[in-house]
Formats: structure tokens, sequence, C-alpha cells
């Protein structure tokens, strides 16, 4: 079993920075993938982006890419999504999730194992 809890979501401008994280529970943190899901009020939850257990390989949603960089220090067992140049419609409650499949880094939410109960941004215009 793997706990996740997220922090450092809140309250941003449009066109602003922020950055959540993601702390694991266990010590085997850098044998899972990570990835990062959102789901705003009345949607369907959907990927954001995914890193691979070394780091080595990232994946983003194409609504993201070039605004949102994934990255992990596996010696803190933390993943962190950094969001910039935000938009209204990127509001949402942000979960993360870790694979025990370290190379997977799709789009699937079946193929990750453990999710933590998210963290709220909210991106006002």
């Amino acid at each position: 079993q793997v706990r996740l809890v997220e922090s450092g979501g809140g309250l941003v401008q449009a066109g602003g920075s922020l950055r959540i994280s993601c702390a694991a529970s266990r010590r085997t943190f850098s044998s899972y993938a990570m990835g990062w899901f959102r789901q705003a009020p009345g949607k369907e939850r959907e990927f954001v982006a995914a890193i691979s257990s070394s780091g080595d390989s990232t994946n983003y949603a194409d609504s993201v890419k070039g605004r949102f960089t994934i990255s992990r220090r596996n010696a803190m067992d933390t993943v962190y999504l950094q969001m910039n140049s935000l938009k209204p419609e990127d509001t949402a409650a942000y979960y993360c999730a870790a694979g025990s499949r370290g190379y997977y880094i799709g789009t699937y939410s079946g193929r990750y194992d453990f999710w933590g109960q998210g963290t709220q941004v909210t991106v006002s215009s």
C-alpha cells in the first residue's frame, strides 16, 4: 500500500504559476511511475502528466504541454507538478497517482494503483 498526500493547491490568477506536490509514504517510491490527473466539476477525470520511475521519461496531455512540468525527487519520495501560464480552464481538483509498472506513463487511469485525495487548484480570470 502506498499513501499519497497532495499539497500546494490554491487560488491563482490567470497567467500565474503554482507548484503542487505529492508525498508518498513508502521508501519504494522510486520503483513507481507517478502521474497527475485532474477533475473539474461535472467532468470526467483526465490525464495531465506522468513520469517514469527513474524520471527519464515524461508524458503530457496536449492541453498542458509547454506550460506544465512534472518532476520527481526520489530521495524525498515526492513528485511535483510545476504549472505556469495557468488558465481558468485548468481549474480542477488535481490528483497524484502511483503505478507499480514503473515504465508506464500512459493516460489510462486504470494502470495506476494508488491515488491521493486531491488538491484544489482554482484559476481566476
